[in-house]
């Protein structure tokens, strides 16, 4: 198993985030967490990455504890602005990665990635501020990559983009998990582009599983669960068949 999560529980003072969730990501597999604001799915990957302090559980990538966080375990952002250093370069953010962790050929990584992300050369010397919203996205999945992880961990990483980025930033991460054997955990409100890149999906609420379905059956309206259904009715041009 690629991640298993098994009876994770987050607290917050006296406010429980996550109440003893147990799910499973196999490898090569897509997973998406779906929810409203506050259903604690976005608390799910900062536990797994430990930029939140679990109060219970256990979470294992590939067999072994996720932290301290190895490289085999990254994360996208929401903000493809605000997660990269707005006073450094490209090509300085990619090699970043590299150096903290030791690890030689920059140049030919950096090469291979950027041409893996349709950027190209001509981006390493250029400043976020110079890109646009989809280019900032595809140097953030860059930096994550370089490291060549199994499994990413994806918050909303297409939220903050046009439509028609968005659908170019997802096909783009479905070939990429494709072509390097990649496992995804995805966060996202948006049940579309869930359905689009997962093949399972987990509907949480209020820090707790609602249910958990193949991608294809929430797309068809397949659901056990009054609360699925309202998500599925509230989700603004969701159309089940």
């Amino acid at each position: 198993m690629m991640l298993k999560v098994e009876n994770l529980q987050v607290r917050f003072g006296a406010f429980t985030a996550l109440h003893a969730l147990n799910l499973e990501v196999s490898p090569g597999q897509s997973f998406g967490l779906v929810g409203e604001s506050g259903s604690g799915k976005s608390t799910v990957l900062r536990a797994i990455c430990g930029l939140v302090a679990p109060s219970a559980g256990r979470v294992t990538v590939g067999g072994e504890a996720s932290l301290p966080l190895s490289r085999r375990v990254q994360m996208v952002f929401q903000d493809p602005y605000g997660s990269l250093h707005p006073r450094h370069t490209i090509d300085r953010m990619l090699r970043e990665p590299l150096a903290i962790h030791g690890i030689g050929e920059a140049e030919r990584r950096i090469t291979q990635m950027l041409d893996a992300v349709a950027l190209g050369q001509s981006f390493r010397h250029r400043y976020p501020h110079e890109l646009s919203g989809g280019q900032r996205q595809r140097v953030a999945i860059a930096r994550a990559l370089m490291l060549e992880p199994q499994l990413l961990l994806l918050d909303e990483p297409t939220s903050a983009l046009d439509a028609s980025v968005q659908a170019e930033v997802l096909n783009l991460l479905d070939a990429l998990r494709h072509e390097r054997g990649l496992s995804y955990l995805m966060v996202s409100h948006d049940l579309a582009v869930v359905t689009h890149l997962c093949s399972r999906v987990m509907v949480m609420q209020s820090g707790r599983e609602v249910e958990t379905l193949a991608s294809t059956d929430l797309a068809a309206g397949r659901v056990s669960q009054t609360y699925t259904r309202e998500l599925m009715l509230s989700a603004q041009g969701f159309v089940a068949g």
